[in-house]
């Protein structure tokens, strides 16, 4: 009877220790992701420091955010790595893909690498973790007038 506990907790050791090694391999940590409704609220109070908003995707193009492409393509990923290269490292940089799900994005982990490399203090991933229209668009939140 007590083999069976002692391989249920095990078995719970296993499952935890896999989730600590799945976090780890983000380049970004939880307090990283920035959700959406704080960026709305940023760009809607124009008496606030404003982020540098990068598009890093194919997706639609947030107010005021600087339309860099699909940093999956390198002279998109060379585009951001110059453009960044004149910013101060303590800005805040929000950056987003919102083309898929997280887990399926090949943009968002190049360009997160991308600030934490380049020694970014404040650097944020905007939490669109289904995509843009989901999580950005059907809120009504505001999108650049012309793209």
């Amino acid at each position: 009877m007590k083999k069976y506990p002692r391989l249920f907790v095990i078995l719970l050791l296993l499952v935890a220790f896999a989730g600590i090694v799945h976090a780890q391999t983000e380049p970004w940590k939880p307090g990283q992701l920035m959700q959406p409704k704080d960026l709305v609220a940023m760009i809607n109070d124009a008496s606030a420091p404003q982020p540098l908003i990068f598009n890093i995707g194919p997706a639609g193009l947030i107010k005021n955010a600087i339309d860099i492409g699909p940093v999956s393509k390198k002279e998109n990923f060379d585009s951001l790595k110059s453009f960044l290269a004149g910013v101060n490292r303590d800005r805040e940089i929000v950056i987003y893909c919102g083309c898929c799900p997280f887990k399926n994005c090949p943009n968002i982990r190049p360009a997160f690498k991308l600030l934490n490399e380049m020694n970014f203090a404040n650097q944020k991933l905007l939490n669109l973790t289904t995509n843009l229209k989901t999580d950005w668009i059907n809120h009504n939140y505001p999108m650049a007038t012309h793209q």
